[in-house]
């Protein structure tokens, strides 16, 4: 089985952020569910990385996680905020979804546990962890 080396980070923090991004846009404008608050929040930070993570792979930034890392880490907690939400471990009066879609609302179950939030903080923790243990070679990505 081939090991990921480290420089191969961005390239996975990269394709996660993508898929996050296509994933996002079939469950709105293909399925039509409608993302609640929190949803918005997280697209607004998971698309521009995309763009960030991208540009840095193309430049050979060896500094490209500095830039894409505090706008993963603000999704990551929104992210962990509407999962604690969502399976009620944080009472829904606290809730910032007040008009439109609940946070709390059950649009998908997978397998009985994989859920729109679920997904969301799994792809904001793989995306974090690639780049927290990125570590860029001598001669650029």
């Amino acid at each position: 089985m081939p090991m990921i080396r480290r420089s191969d980070l961005p390239y996975l923090a990269w394709v996660i952020a993508l898929v996050s991004t296509v994933g996002s846009l079939f469950f709105s404008e293909v399925m039509g569910l409608q993302p609640c608050v929190l949803c918005w929040y997280q697209r607004i930070a998971v698309y521009p990385l995309v763009f960030i993570i991208g540009a840095g792979i193309i430049m050979r930034d060896r500094r490209m996680k500095y830039y894409a890392l505090p706008l993963c880490l603000a999704g990551l907690a929104v992210s962990a905020y509407h999962n604690l939400l969502y399976y009620g471990i944080i009472p829904e009066s606290i809730t910032p979804c007040v008009q439109g879609v609940p946070c709390t609302e059950r649009q998908i179950e997978w397998l009985g546990f994989i859920t729109i939030p679920l997904m969301g903080l799994a792809a904001f923790a793989g995306v974090a962890l690639c780049l927290l243990f990125y570590k860029p070679e001598k001669e650029g990505v």
